[in-house]
Formats: C-alpha cells, sequence, structure tokens
C-alpha cells in the first residue's frame, strides 16, 4: 500500500469519525429537547420544529443559492468570478429602481437581471479579452458595485434607502398548504414564487452541467481548455457564455433578495451583506455540485434562522455568541467535508491558436 493512499484512507477514516461524532451530538441535543422541553435544547428543537423557521431559512436561501449556481459555471468554465457580491448588489438596486418606476414587480425582477448580466459583461471582457487577474477583477466588480448602489440610491432618493415597492406575494397550493400532517414542510406549499424559482434553477443548473452538451463544454474549458480547443469549440466563447449565465443567476438572487423585502437598503455593506461570499462557500462545500450547493446553503440559511429566533427567547446566551453560531457550523461542516476539487484550469487564461471559431 503506498503512503499517499494510506494517508488517503486514514483522512477519510478521521472525517467519518468526526462526522458520526458530529451527528451523535447532534441526536443527544435532540434527544435532551424532547426529555426537557425548558432546556436550551428544548427550546432549540422547538425552534427547529416551527413552519416559521422552514420558511425564514427558504427565504434566506434564494439569494446565496442562486448567486452559488451562478458562481458554479463561471468557476467550472475555468474564470473565478469573487465578484458575486458585487452582482448581488447591483441587481438588488436595480430591481427596486425598475419596479418602482414602472410599478411592475416583474418587470423589476428583469431590471435586476438586466444590470446584473451587464456587470458580469465587463467582467468578462476584462479577464477574458484583456487577461487581467481574475481575484484583482472580481473585488473591482464588488467595490465598483458597493459604491455605485447605494450613491445612485442617494442621488435618486436623497437617501441610501429605497423607498418601499410591492412585493411579489406568496404562492400557495390549497390543501398541502393546510395539511397539519405536514408540521413545518407545509412552508414549502406557502412560499414566495422566488423559492420556486430557486428550486427550479437548481434543477435545471445540475441538468445542464450534467446532461448536455454545453455542460460538457463548460466542464472541459475549466478542466482541460486545449482538449476543448482541439476540439473545435472556441474556449473563449464558453467562457464569455458561463461568466454572462453566473451574471444571469446572480441578478435573479439579487432582484428576489429585494423584491422580496420590497426595498433596497444601501447603508453600511448594504443589504446583501456577505451573501456573495457565503454562495462562495455554500458551493465549494457542495463540490460545484448544484444541489451540494443548495443543500448547503439551506444548512446555514436554516442556522440563520435559528439563531435570530434564539435570540428572542432569552434562553441566557450573550445576543453576540448566539449570532455566531452560523459561522462556527460553517467552520466544522469545512473541517467534516474535507478538500474541495478546484476545476484544473480554474484562474488560467487560456490563449487559443484561433479565436474566431
Amino acid at each position: 500500500m503506498s503512503e499517499s493512499t494510506a494517508s488517503g484512507r486514514g483522512d477519510l477514516s478521521a472525517r467519518g469519525v468526526a462526522t458520526v461524532g458530529t451527528l451523535g451530538a447532534l441526536a443527544v441535543v435532540f434527544a435532551a429537547g424532547l426529555v426537557a422541553p425548558d432546556s436550551i435544547a428544548g427550546t432549540i428543537v422547538d425552534i427547529l420544529a416551527r413552519e416559521g423557521t422552514l420558511s425564514s431559512a427558504l427565504r434566506l436561501s434564494v439569494p446565496i443559492a442562486l448567486a452559488a449556481l451562478g458562481g458554479i459555471f463561471s468557476e467550472k468554465s475555468g474564470v473565478i468570478n469573487i465578484g458575486l457580491e458585487g452582482l448581488l448588489i447591483i441587481s438588488a438596486f436595480a430591481a427596486i429602481y425598475v419596479a418602482e418606476v414602472t410599478g411592475g414587480v416583474w418587470v423589476g425582477f428583469a431590471g435586476g437581471v438586466v444590470a446584473s448580466v451587464l456587470l458580469s459583461a465587463l467582467f468578462a471582457v476584462v479577464v477574458i479579452e484583456f487577461r487581467a487577474d481574475q481575484i484583482i477583477a472580481g473585488l473591482a466588480v464588488w467595490l465598483i458595485a458597493l459604491g455605485l448602489a447605494p450613491f445612485a440610491s442617494q442621488v435618486i432618493y436623497g437617501r441610501p434607502n429605497s423607498p418601499s415597492v410591492t412585493t411579489p406575494g406568496t404562492v400557495t397550493v390549497p390543501v398541502l398548504s393546510e395539511l397539519s400532517a405536514l408540521g413545518p414542510f407545509r412552508a414549502l406549499f406557502d412560499a414566495s414564487p422566488t423559492v420556486y424559482l430557486m428550486f427550479l434553477a437548481v434543477g435545471v443548473s445540475w441538468y445542464v452541467l450534467n446532461r448536455t452538451r454545453f455542460g460538457r463544454w463548460v466542464r472541459a474549458s475549466g478542466e482541460n481548455p486545449k482538449a476543448l480547443d482541439t476540439a473545435g469549440v472556441s474556449v473563449s466563447r464558453v467562457r464569455y457564455a458561463a461568466v454572462l449565465l453566473s451574471g444571469l443567476l446572480a441578478g435573479m438572487g439579487g432582484a428576489s433578495l429585494s423584491l422580496d423585502l420590497g426595498q433596497f437598503t444601501g447603508n453600511g455593506p448594504t443589504m446583501v451583506n456577505g451573501k456573495g461570499f457565503i454562495a462562495i462557500v455554500a458551493y465549494l462545500f457542495g463540490n460545484y455540485n448544484p444541489i451540494g450547493a443548495f443543500l448547503s446553503t439551506l444548512l446555514f440559511a436554516g442556522l440563520d434562522a435559528m439563531q435570530t429566533a434564539l435570540q428572542l427567547q432569552n434562553i441566557g446566551i450573550p445576543n453576540q455568541l448566539v449570532r455566531v453560531i452560523p459561522f462556527v457550523m460553517v467552520i466544522v461542516v469545512l473541517a467534516l467535508v474535507g478538500r474541495t476539487r478546484i476545476p484544473e484550469a480554474a484562474g488560467e487564461h487560456y490563449e487559443s491558436g484561433d479565436d474566431s471559431r
């Protein structure tokens, strides 16, 4: 047995033990909560069993999951797009502005998507055509949006926060939304249209990446661009398409975020508040799999919803500590997941012998 094989098995065994230990600890917490409902564990179990917790988790998941899907397409093609935060910010503002001007919620949604696609197109030209450093260009996208959106709001509305607009409302499925046997899962049948859009986007993204010719081109562009070029497919065109698709999906996420709340908030880090960076962590956790990225997002969003509810329960733990629960769990999950396999050519420029194809 080779040393590397033994080391790999040792790492796998260690992760397995850690996983079993973590799941066992969670089982003990749930058991304690059921036995002693007045304890902190009981409060946690009670919060997790509420329909409102799942409803809040789904709502919080939408912008992160959609941005994560966009990041998967871009990075799978070989272009690292850490400007997802900026795409969320610009689309969140544009969606509210267009909705406020036109009076149409879905027209505003489309406006937010267009703004994000345009900014991602600028990013694509800079990193693909002019071969700029992808990390620096991504940071520039974030900083541009972080300054531009609140400034535009200040110019247009006289303050960094926009006025309120009409929200998309909710879609209620008859019978299922009232079926008590479903418990908290009734929230799945009484949610914002953007939640169902998220589910659709996850399924379509998985299908496109794994079952279509374009998906194979995207994967080849990020793993072996020379082979793709040799096969007669333009690497630059595939990468342009993937980056624009990341802008489309992130734009859907940013527009969903602001329209579901009915307002753009531009104070501080804006209402996006790091969701684009969390999206990057989510698809790394999911190992570039759309379904895995969604589940990672739902885990974080669920913990975020839980910590918000815990702060209202006065459980004797300082709120400052309660707020870090989602981030602590992110570190724990990162330790359990192990290494993520990054596409071989991610971050590398490729110069074809014939880019005219």
